[in-house]
């Protein structure tokens, strides 16, 4: 299927991310003071970039797992039915436990991973998101840490895709489709 032609406007540069990566990175360590070792589960696949870094970043003990759950597909809008299409691996009953999100949109993901998650009774589970939508949320979900709130718009970049395509960007871009002007 042929994609609508497209052009990318820098929206949060890779130094700006990095720079956030640092703070938000020192105030995991603060929360998680009291452990030796956190699990960190990356939600597949937008978030891999933001998992490596923040991963980097910390100054404690990391495991790490990672789950993959779908609500879009190769669209555009979300679907609002939340699939896990792979789960971790390990056992999280008993300790911290750090989930790393891309994008927090319409809230569904997150709100269905984090009651998978917590049914399987960690100590501690905490919430991070590179981006947040706050005007496109239907659900009540709020991640703990947020790296940036976006307006709505579309965007690729560090990991977020569109159809598979622009995760290799260093930046976040906002999507501009040529064939609306």
């Amino acid at each position: 299927m042929p994609h609508r032609p497209y052009e990318i406007d820098v929206m949060i540069s890779a130094k700006t991310i990095a720079a956030r990566i640092e703070e938000l990175s020192r105030e995991i360590e603060a929360e998680f003071s009291d452990t030796d070792k956190i699990v960190v589960v990356g939600l597949l696949r937008g978030s891999f970039v933001f998992i490596a870094d923040i991963v980097r970043e910390l100054d404690i003990g990391v495991e790490v797992d990672f789950l993959e759950a779908s609500s879009y597909g190769d669209g555009m809008e979300s679907s609002r039915e939340v699939r896990i299409l792979k789960d971790i691996r390990g056992q999280i009953e008993g300790r911290d436990v750090l989930v790393v999100e891309d994008i927090v949109d319409t809230g569904y993901t997150l709100d269905h991973v984090i009651n998978l998650l917590e049914s399987r009774k960690p100590r501690k589970l905490r919430t991070i998101a590179l981006l947040d939508k706050p005007s496109r949320r239907e659900t009540g979900v709020r991640a703990d840490w947020i790296g940036f709130e976006i307006p709505d718009e579309f965007v690729v970049g560090y990991g977020i895709d569109f159809a598979q395509r622009n995760r290799n960007l260093p930046f976040i871009g906002k999507v501009r489709f040529t064939d609306d002007q």
